[in-house]
């Protein structure tokens, strides 16, 4: 069984500690400011902000995901739940911290239950939301990663009662397509695999616009993902033939040529897609393409899915940044 995507933007490493520190709040530099003083326990300015995104799902479970990730955020979430028992935003807070919490390395049962029962609060006061749905669905599909019986069908539920309130979600399908990616290892590079029609039609019922046209580029790189740790697939992209057949040429620029109509700027994931078009481009062997890419990512880099072959992400990164852009 291969390993989980690393949840909340944790990134997965050999050989220890990355020194490089990736941030989940990504270029939203309002929600940077504001997690700075949540993680000094003032969660005043965390209402302010979470009230003022409103129903942009997208960008609220970016936000919330964010905050959640601080460490004493449990912590905080409850403090302003007791002070407010009534709030939306404090319960979808909290229920996402406790999911944080209990995907923590070697968490007890008592954090799990806690976490599903704060999800489902959160899903009874704010009945719109997909918010605590993508919390369940991040717990869920952990475990189903692990192989965890039950895990599968459930965050299958969880992923469609986030598509009735928000059939674009970003990254509930991305969620929803790193667990897929997970199922039958041993078929190695099968183009009929059940991850490559799911991100097909997701690409396909969203509108032009959507950055989920970028999913079946992800639902390559995830089942890379899953191929290496089977060892079925060497861990030097640049020599796997993963990023060579017909399939992943076709793929590649039809997501190429989206970014050069569409893109999204405006988008609070943006740069988890720039990331995974860089990252497919570089492993295509297109620098040029690629450094258009890298320059457009900034600083904002992610783990996933430079993590992909097992090595520590940000060197993979910097490698294939300086290659593009034809750096010494």
């Amino acid at each position: 069984m291969s390993p989980p995507p690393p949840p909340l933007g944790r990134s997965r490493r050999r050989g220890g500690r990355s020194e490089h520190s990736f941030d989940p709040a990504l270029d939203d530099s309002e929600l940077i400011e504001v997690r700075a003083q949540f993680e000094q326990g003032r969660w005043i300015r965390a209402r302010t902000l979470l009230a003022a995104t409103g129903t942009d799902w997208d960008r609220r479970g970016h936000r919330v995901v964010t905050l959640a990730a601080a460490p004493s955020a449990l912590c905080w979430a409850e403090d302003w739940l007791i002070a407010e028992p009534e709030s939306a935003d404090a319960a979808t807070l909290l229920a996402c911290a406790a999911v944080a919490r209990a995907l923590r390395p070697k968490a007890s049962p008592g954090p799990a239950v806690r976490a599903r029962e704060a999800c489902l609060a959160a899903a009874r006061l704010a009945p719109a939301d997909p918010t605590p749905w993508l919390a369940l669905l991040m717990y869920d599909g952990a475990r189903g990663s692990q192989g965890e019986d039950g895990a599968a069908e459930e965050a299958a539920r969880h992923f469609e009662e986030i598509r009735a309130r928000h059939p674009e979600h970003h990254h509930a399908h991305h969620l929803m397509t790193a667990q897929l990616a997970e199922s039958h290892p041993e078929s190695g590079q099968d183009p009929l695999h059940e991850v490559y029609d799911f991100a097909s039609w997701a690409a396909e019922q969203a509108p032009a616009d959507s950055p989920l046209a970028v999913l079946p580029v992800v639902a390559h790189a995830e089942r890379y993902r899953v191929l290496v740790a089977a060892g079925s697939e060497p861990d030097d992209p640049l020599t796997s033939g993963h990023w060579s057949g017909r399939r992943a040429r076709q793929v590649m620029k039809a997501a190429f040529d989206w970014w050069l109509e569409w893109e999204r700027d405006d988008h609070p994931r943006h740069r988890v897609d720039l990331n995974f078009l860089a990252h497919a481009k570089w492993c295509q062997g297109r620098p040029a393409e690629a450094a258009a890419l890298f320059h457009r990512i900034g600083p904002h880099v992610t783990p996933a899915p430079w993590s992909y072959s097992g090595r520590d992400p940000y060197p993979e990164f910097l490698a294939a940044r300086r290659f593009a852009l034809g750096a010494p």
